[in-house]
């Protein structure tokens, strides 16, 4: 299974307005087989539907971001449960969702009861949930702690905790960490975190046009980077590039259940 998957890049996003062609060949070029597109709130839905129209590599997810809960929340959930609910088959992930005390503590009890709910319609759908978390984890897992049940599985998207945190994930039997370009970060703490974590629990990601790894740290992200985390990961656990091309795609196929989307031939 010599290929990868980029499980979370925003590639509808306008910074991708003037070379997405050039930029979904090199993806091709890189190795990519599939590409998972996470919403972020109902404007988002239009451009992320033309895209994973256009190209059926890119596959949707469909959720509310934690930092565009807003005073109009409510409307914009309800918006979401809709377009999730009526094609649900459509969608490998409820997402991107979670918790954010970084940027603005106005809406942590939106941002909560939010994310409540949409953990709720994963498990009414039988969805996998993709987590955004910063500055509040141990918010997050109280709530995990309380909704979660056994057939709950998701993705703690660009990871970048601790490894006490990495143990009390490991302690959800079905969830998954999103490494992406924070790993080539000398700095960033991650390095000493991954070689922590289960290979069987790894993704490999970009979060494009963010988070560019070395060497295009300070420019725009886009999904044949994640080649370049590939190697970061190979560096580390000293495994070869095809474990690692093989283990992250097995993983991001069981989680997200991508033969369900695209034609996947194991070679």
């Amino acid at each position: 299974m010599s290929f990868l998957i980029d499980t979370h890049a925003h590639l509808y996003a306008e910074e991708f307005s003037e070379d997405l062609s050039e930029m979904m060949q090199r993806g091709n070029d890189a190795g990519l087989r599939a590409i998972l597109l996470p919403n972020i709130d109902v404007s988002s839905i239009e451009p992320m539907e033309k895209l994973a129209a256009a190209y059926p590599q890119c596959i949707q997810m469909m959720g509310l971001h934690p930092t565009y809960v807003k005073e109009n929340w409510k409307e914009e959930l309800k918006t979401i449960e809709e377009k999730l609910f009526a094609n649900p088959s459509q969608y490998c992930a409820v997402g991107e969702i979670g918790m954010d005390l970084y940027w603005d503590k106005t809406f942590v009890e939106e941002q909560k009861e939010v994310f409540r709910t949409q953990i709720r319609w994963a498990k009414e759908l039988k969805l996998p949930i993709a987590i955004h978390v910063r500055k509040a984890f141990d918010e997050l897992f109280h709530m995990l702690d309380e909704e979660g049940t056994a057939d709950l599985t998701g993705v703690f998207h660009c990871y970048t905790g601790s490894v006490e945190q990495v143990k009390k994930i490991l302690t959800y039997e079905h969830f998954y960490f999103g490494i992406g370009g924070v790993l080539t970060y000398k700095n960033a703490g991650l390095q000493e975190v991954l070689p922590h974590i289960p290979m069987n629990r790894l993704l490999l990601e970009t979060d494009a046009p963010y988070l560019s790894p070395v060497p295009y740290r300070g420019k725009r992200n886009e999904s044949s980077y994640v080649a370049e985390v590939a190697g970061k990961m190979v560096d580390i656990l000293g495994v070869s590039m095809d474990e690692v091309k093989k283990v992250t795609s097995q993983n991001a196929i069981e989680l997200f259940q991508l033969q369900n989307f695209i034609h996947l031939s194991h070679d």
